[in-house]
This record gives C-alpha cells, structure tokens and sequence, in this order.
C-alpha cells in the first residue's frame, strides 16, 4: 500500500478537479488527484463534449436534408447510429487522454481508486474494496461531482428509461420518445432525436421550457420547437411509468386531469444530487444541504482544510463555473493576493440546441425584482446579413440595462452560434462595461456578431437595421 504526503489532494479528476490539481502544480504544491472511473469526469466523458459530438452529427444531417436551399441536391441520404455513437465516444475518449498528458506534464500524482476523508488531513484510497494508498495533505479538495436525479415512480432502466449515460449510446434511434424536463440537458436531447427522425414529446413541470433563461427567450425557443415537430407539454408532471414488451407509458397530469402518452424510450432529465456519499464526510463538520456540500465564497467547508468545488457545491451546474472555483480555491490556499471570489452573475449559461441558447446575468424580470429601472434592447436575425447568408436567419438578442448608471445587467441570445457569442457580454460584464463602451465597439461586418451591437443600440433608441 503506497502512503504519501502531499501539499494538496483533490479527490475527483472531473472539469473542476484536474483543473484545481493542474493550476496547484504551477504553483510549486506537490499534488495528487484521485479519480475513481475516467480522467475528464462526466462532463468530458458522458457530459458536455459527446454531446456536442453527436449535435454536430444532427446538424450535418440536418444540412444535408435541406441541401436545395443552397443550390445542391443529394439522393439516398441516411446515417448509420453505430458510426455517429462511436465518434462521440472516440472524442471523449480522446479528450480523456489529452488530460492524463496534462496531469503528468504538470507532475501531478494521479491515483486510480474511490477517495474517502479517514481523520484530519487524510484520505484512504480505495479499488475493488481494498485499500491501496492512504495519502496525508493539509489540504484536501473535494470534486466528486454529481449523477441524475430519479423521482419516484421514475426509476431509469437500461432498456426503455435512459438517464443522459443511455442516451448518448443509443444502438438505434427511437421512433418515439418522450424527454422529461426542459432543461439544457432535455432540451439538447430533445434537439437531437428530432434531427435524427424520432417523434419528440417534452414534458416540464413547470410553466415553460428552458425556465431559467430569459421569459422572451423560452417563448421563441419554444415556438422554434415546435416548429421542428417537437411537441412541448408546460404545467405537467409524470407520475409513473409502465413498462410493455414494446413500450413505456407515462401516466401525466396537468391541472388536475389524468392522461397517458405511450413511447418507444424514454429519457429522465430532471436535474442533479451531489455525490455526498461514502466520501467520509460523516466524522467531519462539513455540512451538505439537499445533496450539496456547503461552502463560502473561498469554496472552503465547516471543516478546516476539506474544500468542496463543481457540481458537488451546487448550483450553476456547469464545467466551466467548476473550472474558475478550482483555480480561486487553489490560488487561496496559496495566498495570493489579488484573488476574487467567483461572481455567478457573470458565468454564462449555454444550451446547444437547435436553434442554440445562451446567456449571462439577469434575466428582464430578475433585474425589475431586483429594484432596477431598466433598458431594454432587442434584435432579430432576420435583419443581419451573415445569418441570411447562412440560412440561419431564426434568432434574437436581448439585452437589459440599467437605466440609470448604463450597467450592463443581462443579455440573453438565441439562434446560430450564439454559444460562441455569448463571451462578448460575459467579458462586457466582467469588466463593468457601460452601454457607452459597447456603443463605441466597432463589431466586424459581416458576422452574427453584429446583432449584439444592434441589439445594445436598441436599448437606446438607436438602432441602426432594424
């Protein structure tokens, strides 16, 4: 059994993990990761990046259904799912072995095995129920992520009820499915079986799809969706599913009424729990609420020296906020001094659907709770160039302002790569930026781009093509 000390531990090799690791070894701290099952965590391997895989498959075939609009023409298109499933897979697969490189050039001590907290400063390492290190830091991060949530009634199956895991390995596509939540991961899902063909039904508990983002916004994305076939049920909860030999029934409910949809497969989307358990918190003063470890702005917990970052501590659930809580927690311990607690006002969300979503800040709503009088600007796609020129004119920005010191507070996009876009205002934000800056701004021309410009002038009355 191999012991060790260590300035620092971080117990998972998931998005925030590796980066913490990564970043503690620039610093000159003698490091060690424990990872469990695959380098890259579920974001890179059954998460974030083969989605975006099998996406661009959806989207290619999509083009390809739709090559007269740009003057070509093709016979016998079709897809073969095995092929689409194995490159997604082959992407994470290849993405997971570029971090292992990035961990051994930066000299961090990897170890394969179930990390558990055994007394202060220690961790045991566990594989196939044997302890195989047990390693001493007086620092130890916790990034042990977090898994689908069931409800009851709702138990997933291999088979017919898919968590995110099942859906992104399917062995052929579904003639019929039904997705249960209209968050980003449903909504992404929902997206690409409905590329591929199969009869989409979308089911969310409450009032609209996409409930985090910006009212306008769900209202064309839903209205976009159903466009493309998809058939979306608001203000409904599933109670219970009935397995056949050929189907899965859902027993509904909306407004008090009883009914029954029937579907070949069916996919669970309704969010996250952190993975809190056997990870030894019980004989410490960490303290979880409703799944999630509780930390401060510092990402430290109740017990001194245990640190807790990702998806483990809560809400945004995204890579990338893991990620900067990864590097503050690492560049706190080491006492660095113009460190800033992460801002979750200025974390951009994305949802890689077709058309795609994106945002950062205040939603329009949020901002008049919140006190503020405030501007607001939109824009259409249709009245940009490079978007018509593409064949992708569907889409809107939307920006909300303070009226009174022209801080940005929100902007909200949807349509053709606005996930790419979305930077812009996330960068705007973090720096303060005014509405006079971004005026200022000159933005290329042609490019989608400009409908963010566009979009801020409107706020003020001055928009230029529309």
């Amino acid at each position: 059994m191999t012991e060790s000390s260590f300035d620092l531990i971080v117990v998972g090799g998931g998005p925030g993990g590796y980066v913490a690791a990564i970043r503690a070894a620039q610093l000159g701290m003698k490091t060690a990761l424990v990872e469990r099952e695959h380098l890259g965590g579920i974001c890179l391997n059954w998460g974030c990046i083969p989605t975006k895989a099998l996406l661009r498959s959806a989207e290619i075939f999509h083009i390809l259904r739709h090559l007269d609009q740009y003057g070509f023409s093709a016979k016998d298109i079709s897809y073969d799912t095995s092929r689409i499933v194995a490159r997604s897979r082959a992407v994470a697969e290849q993405l997971s072995n570029g971090v292992a490189y990035l961990l051994k050039k930066n000299k961090v001590e990897v170890l394969d095995g179930h990390g558990r907290l055994a007394g202060k400063g220690m961790l045991a390492v566990e594989k196939s129920g044997a302890q195989v290190a047990e390693l001493a830091a007086p620092h130890i991060i916790l990034a042990t992520g977090a898994r689908a949530r069931t409800l009851p009634g709702l138990a997933p199956d291999p088979d017919r009820v898919w968590t995110y895991k099942e859906a992104m390995v399917p062995s052929a596509i579904p003639k019929s499915l039904l997705v249960v939540g209209s968050g980003a991961i449903g909504i992404e899902f929902a997206s690409f079986y409905r590329a591929m063909g199969a009869e989409v039904t979308v089911i969310e508990a409450l009032d609209r799809v996409l409930p985090i983002e910006d009212e306008e916004i769900s209202a064309f994305a839903r209205k976009s969706f159903e466009k493309q076939g998809i058939e979306i049920c608001t203000g409904v909860t599933v109670k219970s599913l009935e397995h056949s030999d050929r189907h899965v029934t859902a027993k509904i409910e909306a407004g008090g009424t009883a009914s029954a949809l029937s579907v070949e497969k069916v996919i669970l989307a309704v969010g996250i729990v952190g993975n809190v358990e056997d990870i030894g918190l019980e004989s410490t003063a960490v303290e979880v609420r409703r799944t999630h470890v509780v930390v401060d702005e510092w990402l430290r917990t109740g017990e001194p020296g245990i640190y807790a970052i990702g998806d483990l501590v809560g809400a945004p659930w995204l890579a990338h906020k893991a990620m900067h809580e990864g590097v503050i927690c690492v560049e706190q311990i080491a006492g660095i001094n113009n460190v800033h607690p992460l801002d979750l006002r200025n974390i951009p969300a994305c949802t890689y659907c077709r058309p795609q979503v994106a945002s950062v800040g205040l939603t329009e709503a949020a901002a008049r709770e919140a006190g503020h009088e405030v501007r607001v600007g939109r824009f259409p796609f249709i009245g940009n160039g490079k978007a018509i020129a593409y064949g992708d004119p569907e889409g809107m920005v939307k920006t909300v302002f303070d009226a009174k010191t022209g801080e940005l507070l929100g902007a909200h996009m949807i349509g053709a790569e606005v996930t790419e876009l979305i930077q812009g205002y996330t960068i705007a934000k973090t720096l303060e930026t005014t509405e006079a800056d971004l005026i200022r701004t000159v933005f290329p021309h042609p490019t989608i781009s400009e409908t963010m410009h566009e979009a801020v002038l409107d706020a003020y009355g001055r928009a230029i093509h529309f």
